[in-house]
Order: C-alpha cells, then structure tokens, then sequence
C-alpha cells in the first residue's frame, strides 16, 4: 500500500463515462481514487452509492473522484449505470492499477477496499483502509477534503 507523501502511480484507463481517466490531467485541490473489491456486493454498493450521494460537495470543494474495482469494464458500466454514479468508475481487470496501488489482495487477486487522497503533485495526501467499515471512507475523505479546502481558502482581510 502506497504511504502519504509517496508518488501516486499514474493512472489512464478508460472509464465507464466512454472517456479516459488520467490521473495527472486531474486539476483542482484533490483527487479521490477509492478501490473496492467487486461490484455488485453490499459493502461495495454502500460505499459507491455513499461517494454518489457527497459527490457534488465533494466537487465544490475541488476534489474528482474515481471509483477502481477488478471487474471487467461491462460490469463496472453496469454498476455505475444502476447506482446513478455521476463519476468515472475504472475496470481494473488486468490488475495494473491495483498492483501499482499496493491494493491487491493474493491469493484472491481483488482489491483492497483503499482509498487514496492524491495532491495536484500526483503525491498521496492520505491513505484510509477499512475492510470491514465500507461507510467509513466516505467520512474520512469528506472530513479530509474539508480541511485541505479550509487550509487552501484565503482568510479574510486582516
């Protein structure tokens, strides 16, 4: 797993929206990358339909977000498409990503349920792992964002 202040690997796949996500064309304060082990199943569903639900403040605090599983791009388009998901969701099928990522269980060869902060520098802000709290990341991103969006706005006049 990668640590905070680690170069995050470049990520350029092709998303369930039809267009490439490129991790390093990502602007704003933030980017979100948060990966889950399959779609379809209850923690992954609650933990995408959480992401859904804080996307638009998410987005005006500055961050973009991105959802990774190991599912095949047809399943991934499949459950972003019945969970309204309003951001890129990747397939991750080959593993590339996970394996970059340090998320990749052995032996079962799914993901981790990681979720990374990266910085506009491609560094890792923050890392949160819960395996068996899926409703957990949501809120540490959304208190971590917050905070960086905080620190980043100029304070009134003095």
């Amino acid at each position: 797993m990668l640590k905070v202040g680690e170069l995050a690997p470049e990520i350029d796949k092709l998303a369930t929206d039809g267009q490439r996500f490129v991790l390093s064309r990502q602007g704003g304060l933030c980017t979100v990358v948060f990966f889950f082990p399959k779609a379809f199943t209850p923690g992954c569903t609650v933990e995408t339909r959480q992401f859904r639900d804080n996307h638009v403040e998410l987005a005006l605090a500055g961050a973009s977000l991105v959802g990774i599983s190991t599912d095949d791009h047809r399943t991934q388009c499949r459950f972003a498409e019945s969970h309204d998901v309003p951001f890129p969701m990747i397939a991750d099928d080959d593993r590339s990503v996970c394996r970059a990522y340090g998320v990749l269980w052995p032996l079962i060869g799914v993901a981790r349920r990681v979720t990374y902060v990266i910085a506009p520098d491609l560094r890792v802000a923050a890392v949160f792992h819960h395996e068996l709290q899926a409703t957990k990341h949501r809120d540490d991103v959304l208190a971590f964002v917050d905070e960086r969006f905080r620190a980043a706005r100029p304070g009134p006049p003095s």
